[in-house]
C-alpha cells in the first residue's frame, strides 16, 4: 500500500535536514496542492515536457500565482505553461475540473449540491482544536493560546471548538503542552457530543484509534465512570497515553484487541451504557486533510470495509446493555458506508431504536439545527464541509429498547 502523505513528507524532510523551515513549507504545500489537483493538473500537463512530477510541481506554482523556471529571454513561461495557467476548468469534464477519481467522482456528481462539495474538497482544512474543559473553559483557553500568539476564534457550531487563524506552532505552546486544548476537527467533537457520555457511567469506544473522541467523552465524563478505548492497533493507543496524561484522563481503560471477535470484549457484554463504532470506512469526508485518499482508495477496498463495518457494528450491539445508547459514524460521504450501514442494521436489529441526530446535539449546546436539512436523511447526522464548516462526518443514534 503506498504511504500517507504526510509520513511520506516527514520521512523526506528527516533525510533532508539541511532544509530550512520555509522550504519545507514550500515543499508541503506543493505537494499537497498537487494531491488535491492531480487529475487536473496531469491533464494540463499533458503537452509539457520532462519528467512527470516537475510538470506537475510547474503546474502547481503557476495556478497559484507562483513564479515558474522559464529558459526564455523575457522570463515568460513556455505556451504548454501558460495554456495550464489560463484554463477555465469550468470547460472541463466533471471529474478533471474538480480531481476526483473514477471511483469516487459518480458518488460527488450525483448529488443536487455537487460543484459545492466538490470544490469545498479541493481546500486545505482548518485547524480546529476542543477545549478541555477538566482544566479551563473557552475563555481561559483563547487568552492562553494568545500568550504564544496564537489567535483563535470560538465556533457556533460546537461548544468546546475553536478554529486557529494560520499555521502556528500549536505543540510548543503551553495551552497544548498543558492539555488544554486538543486538535480535533467540530465535526468529530459532534459526534463524541451525540454519544452523549454522562458521569459513572461505562463507555466503550470500539474504534478509539488515537483516540480524539475518546478524550472528549473522558472530559464530559469528569473522570468518572469508564471509558474503554478499543482498537486492533497496539501502537495507536500507545499513542493515546501521553495524550491521556496530558488531558488529565484518569477514567480511561485501553484495551488493545485482535478483533471485534476478541474474548476480551465479552466481559463488557450487555455491561455498556453508550457504546460509539467510529468505524473505519473511506476516508472521503477527510479529503481537504487526506487528499492522497483519493488516490489511494478502491472499489475493490471499499467492499471490504462494508463488511468490516457490518461486523464490527454487530459486534458493539452485543455490549449495550438496554436502555443503553449505540452511536455508528464515519468519516465518509458514500451512502453505502453512511445510510445504507444505518438501515442495514436497523432491518436486522429492531430493538434499537433511531434517536433524531440532531436533536441530541441542540439538547446538549450544539449550534445546529435540530430540523434535518432538506435532503438529508431523517434522523441521521450528515455534515458537509462546504454547508457546515467541517469535515464530512456521518452519524447515527440508537437507544436499545430491550
Amino acid at each position: 500500500m503506498t504511504m500517507p502523505a504526510d509520513t511520506a513528507l516527514r520521512r523526506f524532510f528527516r533525510e533532508h535536514p539541511e532544509m530550512g523551515r520555509r522550504d519545507r513549507a514550500a515543499v508541503a504545500e506543493t505537494v499537497f496542492d498537487v494531491l488535491r489537483n492531480r487529475r487536473l493538473y496531469a491533464h494540463l500537463a499533458q503537452s509539457g515536457d520532462g519528467p512527470i512530477a516537475q510538470r506537475l510541481a510547474a503546474v502547481s506554482r503557476i495556478r497559484r500565482g507562483l513564479p515558474v523556471r522559464s529558459e526564455r529571454a523575457d522570463g515568460s513561461p513556455p505556451d504548454w505553461l501558460a495554456r495550464a495557467r489560463d484554463i477555465d476548468p469550468a470547460t472541463l469534464p466533471f471529474a478533471i475540473r474538480f480531481s476526483l477519481p473514477d471511483w469516487l467522482a459518480p458518488a460527488i456528481e450525483s448529488r443536487a449540491d455537487a460543484a459545492a462539495l466538490a470544490a469545498a474538497l479541493l481546500e486545505p482544512a482548518p485547524l480546529d482544536l476542543r477545549v478541555n474543559d477538566a482544566k479551563g473553559g473557552r475563555d481561559a483557553a483563547i487568552a492562553t493560546l494568545a500568550e504564544d500568539g496564537i489567535e483563535a476564534d470560538p465556533l457556533a457550531i460546537a461548544p468546546l471548538a475553536l478554529r486557529v487563524k494560520g499555521k502556528p506552532a500549536l505543540e510548543a505552546s503551553r495551552a497544548f503542552v498543558e492539555g488544554l486544548v486538543e486538535v480535533q476537527d467540530a465535526g468529530s467533537q459532534l459526534l463524541a457530543m451525540l454519544v452523549g457520555p454522562k458521569r459513572g457511567q461505562t463507555v466503550v469506544d470500539l474504534c478509539a484509534g488515537a483516540g480524539g473522541k475518546t478524550l472528549a467523552m473522558a472530559a464530559a465524563m469528569r473522570s468518572t465512570g469508564q471509558v474503554f478505548a478499543c482498537d486492533v492497533s497496539a501502537q495507536r493507543l500507545l499513542r493515546l497515553r501521553p495524550r491521556l496524561q496530558r488531558a488529565g484522563a484518569t477514567n480511561v481503560q485501553p484495551m488493545a484487541i485482535d478483533s471485534e471477535r476478541d474474548p476480551k470484549l465479552g466481559r463488557l457484554a450487555g455491561r455498556a451504557d453508550a457504546v460509539l463504532v467510529d468505524a473505519p470506512c473511506s476516508g472521503t469526508g477527510t479529503l481537504r486533510r487526506n487528499p492522497d485518499l483519493k488516490w489511494r482508495g478502491d472499489p475493490t477496498s471499499l467492499g471490504r470495509l462494508l463488511e468490516q463495518q457490518q461486523s464490527i457494528l454487530e459486534a458493539a450491539a452485543r455490549l449495550v446493555k438496554p436502555g443503553g445508547v449505540l452511536v455508528y459514524a464515519t468519516c465518509s460521504l458514500l451512502p453505502e458506508e453512511n445510510e445504507r450501514q444505518a438501515e442495514r442494521f436497523e432491518a436486522a436489529h429492531p430493538e434499537f431504536v433511531r434517536e433524531p441526530a440532531r436533536t441530541a446535539l441542540a439538547a446538549q449546546g450544539a449550534g445546529i439545527d435540530p430540523a434535518d436539512p432538506d435532503g438529508d436523511p431523517p434522523g441521521l447526522l450528515r455534515l458537509l464541509p462546504h454547508r457546515d464548516g467541517v469535515d464530512g462526518f456521518f452519524a447515527a443514534r440508537w437507544k436499545r429498547a430491550r
